[in-house]
């Protein structure tokens, strides 16, 4: 399952997944464009490990990689409680 994250630049989606069975984390950032359709790309924690980019320039995955670095203990600890509107105590 993955559960919504965050909105970045007005149309720019940041979803995560729950913890996989190998401990990782999938983050998927999906924006859309008029030519392509969508660009997107994944991430995985805690390693920040990039697969699948599609369409973002090599600057654009290194602000999204600022991003998930800045929130991961969040996006880890969402992951582990079955996203934000289960997470408790916030």
């Amino acid at each position: 399952m993955m559960y919504p994250f965050l909105q970045i630049d007005g149309d720019t989606e940041i979803v995560h997944s729950d913890t996989l069975p190998n401990g990782e984390v999938k983050v998927y950032i999906e924006k859309p464009d008029a030519k392509d359709g969508f660009h997107h790309a994944s991430c995985f924690l805690p390693a920040y490990r990039w697969e699948d980019i599609c369409g973002f320039t090599p600057e654009e995955i290194a602000r999204y990689q600022e991003v998930i670095e800045s929130t991961a203990h969040l996006i880890l600890e969402f992951a582990r409680q079955g996203g934000f509107e289960n997470a408790s105590g916030l």
